[in-house]
């Protein structure tokens, strides 16, 4: 399911974000650096997202060629997803994702620490 791409600025980030934006995809991204998965691991690894949402954003992720999708032929059926080999070229974006929410979570712990945030607010 290719999905047709309105640019409106033709900024190269925007184009970055069309493939990985959104709140799982580069979640599901992550957990798939570091093997293939079924659907039922990768279910496990994103408690908070829904079946739906899983499957929806590994079809988008699939259509941009960033992951790939096995099927097995066996009873019961098993599939299993897997970075391909273009989609690797994003984990140093994925990298520096990290290290900046890392920083990002010590700076706002900080500040709630110092009493400037309230942890409702956050």
């Amino acid at each position: 399911m290719a999905r047709k791409y309105n640019w409106k600025t033709g900024c190269d980030v925007e184009a970055t974000l069309s493939v990985i934006g959104g709140r799982w995809k580069p979640i599901l991204v992550c957990h798939l650096l570091s093997g293939p998965k079924r659907f039922g691991e990768l279910k496990r690894l994103t408690p908070n997202a829904t079946e739906r949402m899983i499957t929806l954003q590994l079809r988008e992720l699939e259509a941009d060629g960033v992951v790939s999708r096995e099927v097995f032929r066996e009873v019961p059926p098993r599939v299993e997803y897997d970075v391909t080999e273009y989609g690797r070229s994003l984990e140093p974006i994925l990298n520096a994702m990290q290290a900046w929410g890392r920083e990002f979570k010590a700076r706002k712990g900080a500040e709630i620490d110092a009493g400037c945030y309230s942890k409702e607010a956050l």
